[in-house]
């Protein structure tokens, strides 16, 4: 595929076309998953649960990140890489401009991601004032499930209201790309709308400028229940691997994936 930059993101969004995103965190997987024409791959925190085997992403360490990255991108052939900042690595503007210093440089990341809203717009700042391109997560916060737990963001009026303030705010501060997890469809439509950055969304409904999921339970190699916002895609064209991810990329562009049943809301 033709190298895919934030400006080439960006103009999808301006033209209404659906990006379309996935995790990855091995060379294999990242060489198949741009051969299958998606544009942004993840290297998500995810892999504490998936590949680690942990009950969360809150283990992953900074290292750990930097090596699948590293990884991710000797096989990836023109998708845009995103790594995640794992827990504590952007706890203060000092420490978040080192870990994406190291994602960055020596990782070959493109974008940085990190969670929360108000705490992390100093950080936000800092990073893109120094041409570090950053992506910021909302909604639910994998990071704070130990406070927060697992739970849909944005139901009630205050809250959507907050998230909405909060959104607007990440791109003030710099932010170039946004992720949307576990938010009401209607909601998560309203602030894609509203932005002029890329709102992906996952368990966030159809209308958002596009989807991400993780690879494991795109194959339906997850361990346990597949969360109800995902979709098992080996399974649904009863094909490979390869067939799976490219009806992936098909049914976000066609804004049939995700569906009512995917609706978490």
């Amino acid at each position: 595929m033709m190298k895919q930059t934030l400006s080439k993101l960006q103009k999808m969004k301006s033209l209404g076309q659906k990006i379309t995103c996935i995790t990855a965190y091995d060379a294999s997987m990242a060489h198949w998953i741009a051969e299958a024409g998606i544009e942004v791959i993840l290297v998500g925190d995810s892999l504490g649960m998936v590949v680690q085997g942990f009950n969360s992403t809150l283990p992953v360490s900074l290292d750990e990140m930097v090596y699948h990255t590293k990884m991710v991108q000797r096989g990836n052939n023109g998708a845009y890489c995103i790594a995640d900042m794992p827990f504590m690595t952007d706890c203060n503007v000092d420490t978040a401009l080192t870990s994406a210093a190291r994602l960055m440089k020596e990782a070959g990341a493109n974008m940085v991601k990190l969670e929360g809203g108000e705490r992390a717009l100093s950080i936000i700042g800092a990073l893109s004032s120094l041409g570090i391109p950053v992506c910021s997560h909302l909604g639910l916060l994998p990071q704070s499930v130990e406070k927060k737990g697992y739970k849909v963001v944005g139901r009630d009026h205050v809250s959507a209201e907050r998230l909405l303030k909060e959104a607007f705010a990440v791109e003030q501060a710099g932010a170039d790309m946004l992720v949307l997890e576990c938010v009401p469809a209607t909601l998560a439509q309203s602030i894609s709308e509203q932005l002029t950055i890329p709102v992906i969304g996952i368990g966030a409904g159809a209308n958002t400028d596009g989807q991400v999921l993780v690879v494991t339970d795109v194959l339906g190699t997850t361990v346990g229940k597949l969360p109800k916002f995902s979709k098992n895609y080996l399974q649904a064209c009863s094909g490979s691997v390869q067939q799976a991810l490219v009806l992936y990329v098909e049914e976000v562009r066609g804004q049939n994936f995700p569906s009512s049943e995917h609706l978490v809301d």
